[in-house]
């Protein structure tokens, strides 16, 4: 479990998150809301070390994060950004890069490791784009690449910042499922959504930011019952009940 104590990150001069206390736990999905420039990425990439915290604690089952190194890190935390660089490479040879933090260099891969890539790329429904370049997919296609590196790494935590971009409907709902299951696996999810109604279908909890601090944190009843989702986002939530569950959608 990763855990952020009073927690304050930012960039020289310029201080992003002010006193965030929020834990990311075993078997849960936890979606990260909030406007933009509210701090959303600057929390993922602080939790898993890529950016030095200027104040407070984090934690990774109570352990200082500092303690670790970044190979140590690599190991326990998977970080999918919001955006990367597409080189020209295979999607298998993207995937594998997930394996990294597990071999020493030079690096040569075993039968373990392009074993857990093929079943990374099938899981997120990309088994047939193993030999494409990345240059040739669509975005949508290089998104689900990316989301099977993530997986190829074989950690308990799992970090998405807007894991959704250039997906249509129906791939949004395919990787959210997936959150759900990775989570009944036992890992952390956590995931940065600006989409309110997906992120409140599928996360178990929800932590709004606002102006660099967690204005709420809250199971998506919670959330949607409160008067902080219409006042931080501007927009207001109903909810139904349907054969599948429960719905949110924009008033």
């Amino acid at each position: 479990m990763i855990e952020m104590k009073d927690l304050r990150a930012g960039y020289p001069g310029r201080t992003v998150l002010e006193r965030v206390s929020l834990d990311f736990r075993p078997g849960e999905v936890l979606a990260i809301l909030g406007p933009n420039g509210c701090g959303k990425s600057t929390l993922l990439r602080t939790a898993n070390g890529l950016l030095p915290k200027t104040g407070g604690e984090v934690l990774m089952d109570g352990v200082p994060l500092t303690r670790f190194t970044a190979r140590e890190i690599a190991r326990m935390v998977a970080y999918l950004p919001q955006s990367r660089a597409v080189p020209s490479i295979t999607a298998e040879r993207m995937v594998l890069h997930g394996r990294f933090p597990y071999l020493s260099y030079p690096r040569r891969y075993g039968r373990e490791d392009r074993e857990l890539v093929k079943k990374a790329l099938d899981r997120v429904g990309a088994g047939d784009l193993a030999r494409r370049s990345l240059p040739e997919l669509s975005g949508g296609q290089r998104q689900k690449v990316y989301l099977a590196l993530a997986l190829a790494q074989d950690t308990p935590v799992i970090l998405m910042d807007e894991p959704t971009t250039y997906l249509d409907v129906s791939c949004q709902m395919e990787v959210m499922d997936l959150a759900r299951r990775l989570a009944e696996e036992g890992r952390a999810v956590v995931m940065v959504l600006h989409d309110l109604t997906l992120a409140l279908r599928y996360a178990h909890r929800a932590a709004l930011l606002h102006e660099g601090r967690v204005r709420r944190v809250g199971t998506p009843e919670e959330l949607c019952a409160g008067t902080d989702l219409e006042e931080v986002m501007g927009v207001s939530l109903g909810r139904i009940e349907t054969e599948d569950g429960r719905r949110y959608f924009y008033r």
